[in-house]
């Protein structure tokens, strides 16, 4: 086996500065030449009646795989198709209400060629990013964006390098001003991504993690602190509530209550668990969003919150534990 060439770290680093002011470059001066075309383009998209189908081939597959994958996760329903297999069936995936954006930067991919006219004729619009505007994919679009840049990256200028990020950039740009026209915000995001982190911080709220039912430490008021540390051990929350008669919570007794209660009486066996329990303990309704109790939780320097109905009535209690378990924080 070959040994590595050596590395000159010099000339690793002028390399890749290079590369970032070639493609910072192309992308200043596609940000110049942004015009009516992109506006049209957007428009497109916001009345589609079907889904964006993105599609390319080789390099700008890859790039038209990712900006499906952005339209579709910040409100534009979109997905990919690869230029050759829609030439041998996938095609059938394209109705007429659909806009398709294909990426070509030479504009000749004999692929996309084949597949445009089939698709215009069934009724679906076109979108072209080339970086040929004289291209015979240019010039069969409903509409054209030049993603043309002055060179690639690469030395040899034949790799695909500010071509392909130009091509992305152009995706992105369309898929945040679709994003913006909808209003999507934070909450359509969230829904679009329930096992992200963003998604769990919007989409999960206290009902969803909070300890209930037989999961629920409690006691009695009339218990004594011995109970009342059985049924903290048993349900692993390091507190239980104290309930009245009618089953309102009237404190908690924690762990940190039993070491007060140790140092001011010794033996505590005996005691009533009033005598040692943290009255008025702060609450949290069962539809607030679970990252808020954390944060209640983290200014008050709390470990459990209890959950209250509209009346007033227990009805569970949540850990910080709890929220760590579901990735809240």
């Amino acid at each position: 086996m070959n040994a590595p060439p050596a590395l000159s770290a010099d000339a690793a680093l002028a390399s890749a500065r290079r590369t970032l002011q070639i493609e910072g470059r192309a992308l200043q001066e596609l940000s110049a030449r942004l015009d009516s075309s992109f506006v049209r383009a957007v428009e497109m998209l916001l009345h589609c009646r079907g889904r964006v189908v993105v599609s390319g081939i080789g390099k700008t597959g890859h790039i038209a795989r990712k900006i499906a994958a952005t339209l579709a996760s910040t409100g534009t329903p979109a997905f990919f198709v690869h230029a050759a297999e829609a030439v041998h069936g996938d095609l059938g995936m394209i109705t007429p209400d659909d806009v398709i954006i294909a990426i070509s930067y030479s504009g000749s991919g004999q692929e996309l060629l084949t597949i445009l006219p089939v698709a215009q004729r069934m009724g679906a619009k076109v979108v072209a990013l080339t970086g040929k505007p004289g291209s015979e994919l240019a010039r069969q679009a409903d509409i054209h964006l030049d993603v043309s840049v002055p060179q690639e990256a690469c030395p040899m200028n034949l790799a695909p390098t500010a071509s392909t990020t130009a091509a992305l950039a152009m995706g992105d740009a369309l898929a945040v001003a679709c994003l913006e026209a909808r209003g999507f915000g934070p909450d359509d995001f969230a829904r679009s991504h329930p096992g992200g982190a963003l998604g769990r911080r919007l989409l999960t709220h206290v009902r969803d993690v909070m300890r209930q039912g037989a999961a629920l430490p409690t006691v009695p008021h009339d218990a004594t602190v011995s109970r009342a540390l059985v049924e903290i051990s048993a349900k692993g929350m390091g507190m239980t509530v104290v309930l009245d008669p009618q089953r309102r919570p009237i404190g908690i007794f924690t762990d940190g209550d039993l070491r007060r209660l140790i140092e001011r009486h010794g033996d505590i066996r005996g005691l009533n668990v009033t005598e040692g329990m943290t009255r008025a303990p702060r609450t949290v309704p069962a539809d607030a969003l679970a990252v808020v109790a954390a944060q209640q939780m983290d200014e008050l320097r709390l470990s459990q919150l209890l959950v209250l109905d509209a009346s007033g009535a227990l009805i569970g209690a949540i850990h910080m534990h709890d929220l760590m378990a579901a990735k809240v924080v």
